[in-house]
């Protein structure tokens, strides 16, 4: 039985393993890989919560070793996702040849790890913020790390114009977006269902529903498609919301 309460942390240990291997494809020009090992890694840190309820197996070591899984698998790996991005970007080229750069490429191709420093911010102010139980103040770091390594395994996997988006512009810009929404004060509604009932589950099943078509259609990219609707839609029922107290 003893065993048993070290399943949960096992389950999170997974998931930081996960995301240590994916940063490693990464930065040797396999970010479709690093796709694959960041939503099994999803997978995992979805299990362990649901693992340590069942089995009751709470431990303030487990909350520690959960967020420091989160910052490496949606934080780390995603922004080395982004490198590889950024490298190909300058150079055509997915395997990252760092001393081979120019002074200013090597830093430029450094700034993708900022998403890492706010990941880190987001995480340490969701561990004690305590109004964020029905709903997240920001962009979850899962959220935003499955965005990332989704369109960049879209984009890896196909050719025509998708890999203009590689230009460091769109990379950097994607990142300085992305940073700001892991710190923001915007309300995104949370996906658990309290029940099934499809009252007051409009919105969840809309993007559950749009998620899965995506994901049919184009794939891995089709998850990037459906965090950004999750945003959008987060934003437009913030201004729907104050526009119904404002009447």
């Amino acid at each position: 039985m003893n065993l048993l309460k070290h399943f949960p942390n096992t389950l999170t240990s997974l998931n930081l393993l996960l995301g240590t291997i994916g940063m490693f494809l990464a930065l040797q020009g396999q970010p479709d890989l690093t796709a694959w090992c960041v939503l099994l890694a999803a997978v995992f840190d979805f299990s362990d919560g649901f693992a340590a309820r069942m089995l009751n197996a709470y431990s303030d070591i487990g909350k520690e070793l959960d967020s420091l899984a989160d910052l490496v698998s949606f934080g780390l790996a995603p922004a080395a996702a982004y490198m590889s991005l950024l490298h190909y970007g300058m150079t055509q080229d997915w395997n990252i040849n760092f001393w081979q750069l120019t002074s200013s490429d090597r830093i430029l191709l450094l700034i993708p790890f900022l998403l890492t420093v706010f990941s880190a911010l987001r995480l340490a102010k969701f561990n004690i913020d305590t109004r964020q139980t029905e709903t997240f103040l920001g962009l979850t770091t899962t959220a935003t790390g499955m965005f990332s390594v989704s369109l960049v395994h879209f984009i890896f996997t196909n050719g025509g114009l998708w890999p203009k988006l590689a230009s460091p512009y769109v990379v950097l810009g994607l990142i300085a977006v992305f940073c700001l929404l892991l710190v923001s004060e915007i309300p995104m509604f949370s996906l658990k269902f309290k029940s099934f009932c499809v009252k007051g589950n409009e919105l969840r099943y809309l993007l559950l529903l749009i998620g899965l078509l995506s994901v049919l259609f184009i794939g891995i990219g089709g998850i990037a498609v459906t965090v950004l609707l999750y945003v959008l839609f987060s934003i437009g029922k913030l201004l729907f919301s104050k526009r119904k107290e404002g009447v």
